[in-house]
């Protein structure tokens, strides 16, 4: 076992080796090789390249090296198109602190039985007069940005639970083709790991 395995239980470690192909052995040059990677694409601007951080994508993508690299690179450049989403990305912001508050998203105390994190979403509790569905997005996003630093949630993963009844007329005329097209990448493509 390795320093970046370090805290895992023996079995999310065993789950870890079983499932996403992950060994101790060659951990470091598995992320060497993801990290050696990132001169291959010099129009985006890798702001982590930390080995804790390329193991979350080696992790998502079950030790699959170009895998976990495009993976990486999605991340970055959905972060660069999307700059505003990401200025003042700290649950002190108003419009997310507000989102969090009415519990975009909740998350329950007990884990699955999969040992995944459960995050629910009620979407009839959005209050339209104080944050908008961006402010939403952004604190899902900053939710889960924090949760994938645990390394146990990395292996497992997460379950988003969206429950849509009695989400109004008026909430669903806020779902332009921009904005669900701008949540789905935000979710599947930045955040795909072991959901």
């Amino acid at each position: 076992m390795t320093h970046l395995q370090a805290g895992l239980s023996p079995e999310t470690l065993e789950k870890a080796r079983l499932e996403l192909n992950e060994n101790p052995d060659t951990l470091h040059q598995d992320i060497q090789e993801v990290r050696d990677m990132v001169i291959t694409r010099p129009d985006i601007g890798f702001l982590r390249t930390d080995d804790a951080f390329i193991l979350r994508f080696l992790r998502a993508r079950k030790f699959q090296h170009f895998e976990a690299f495009r993976l990486l690179a999605q991340y970055f450049e959905y972060r660069q198109q999307n700059l505003d989403m990401f200025k003042s990305f700290k649950a002190t912001d108003p419009g997310i602190k507000q989102a969090l508050k009415d519990g975009f998203p909740g998350g329950l105390a007990n884990l699955d039985h999969y040992g995944r994190k459960i995050l629910v979403l009620f979407a009839a509790n959005w209050d339209q007069s104080r944050y908008t569905l961006v402010d939403i997005l952004r604190a899902i996003l900053l939710s889960l940005e924090a949760m994938i630093e645990d390394p146990e949630l990395q292996v497992n993963g997460f379950v988003l639970i969206i429950d849509w009844s009695n989400f109004t007329f008026k909430q669903a005329s806020k779902l332009t083709p921009s904005m669900l097209r701008l949540a789905i990448e935000g979710l599947q493509v930045t955040f795909t790991f072991s959901f």
